[in-house]
């Protein structure tokens, strides 16, 4: 009898710790409107197994599940299809699209559309006191016309045609500008404010993060809102995996 008193809590020991482990798998994603931009909060997302979970602000969600559960997205008492666990491609980042729209404008980025505009002011600004520099051109032979009408090669253009130094410093000048204007895009676009909200780091955390993912003008200036928030929560995905492998490392040296 004792014998059999064992394998009886040997066998219920196992099947508790089979679904400890079941339940440690977590599936994350982002529910958004029906236009695929803006984000949808207070969905309810239930398992199959009983639990649920609520999306952010920023439609963002995560839930304990099991390999046999599926998940459910409620909005407004409407509830969707069923999604299989063992379906899904990723289940760190199982985005969907609601069939509803919810207030266009994206809220979450008042702030950074104010901002926007007094970066436009300021580059506005700027062009307009170094207008001659924005305005260079590479002197060349054209032609103009004189007060009495008449047409003729402009003499002015041709002296700064030999202007050779000139011309250099002039280039170098508006380079450099037009490079300033480009870096002061980017670091309005991927400012502090914006980046802590998304990334949730603080401190020197964060600014390490602002250094190493900062992105370049090409992406900044052509990337919709989308995905620009995209390549922000995916960085800072990695950025926070190093640091615990950092941590890690660490730990082992010590």
């Amino acid at each position: 009898m004792r014998i059999f008193f064992k394998i009886a809590v040997f066998i219920c020991f196992f099947v508790s710790v089979a679904g400890q482990t079941q339940a440690q798998l977590t599936v994350s994603g982002t529910v958004y409107d029906s236009s695929k931009r803006n984000y949808v909060e207070q969905v309810r997302v239930e398992t199959t197994s009983g639990k649920f979970t609520l999306t952010d602000s920023m439609g963002r969600y995560r839930i304990p599940v099991n390999e046999n559960d599926s998940l459910t997205f409620i909005y407004q008492n409407k509830p969707t299809q069923k999604f299989a666990v063992h379906d899904m491609t990723d289940i760190r980042q199982f985005d969907i699209s609601l069939g509803v729209r919810v207030k266009d404008g994206y809220r979450v980025l008042k702030e950074v559309v104010i901002f926007a505009r007094t970066y436009r002011q300021d580059s506005l600004e700027n062009r307009e006191i170094y207008g001659d520099i924005y305005n260079y051109r590479k002197p060349t032979i054209r032609t103009s016309i004189s007060p009495s009408g008449a047409v003729g090669a402009d003499v002015n253009e041709i002296i700064n045609m030999f202007r050779f130094k000139r011309n250099k410093r002039l280039a170098a000048f508006q380079a450099r500008l037009e490079q300033q204007e480009q870096d002061e895009f980017v670091r309005y676009r991927f400012n502090k404010n914006f980046v802590r909200r998304i990334t949730h780091l603080e401190g020197t955390e964060l600014d390490m993060f602002m250094v190493k993912y900062l992105p370049t003008y090409q992406f900044a200036s052509t990337a919709d809102v989308v995905s620009f928030n995209k390549y922000i929560l995916n960085s800072s995905y990695a950025f926070k995996i190093d640091l615990l492998k950092q941590e890690s490392a660490a730990a082992k040296e010590n």
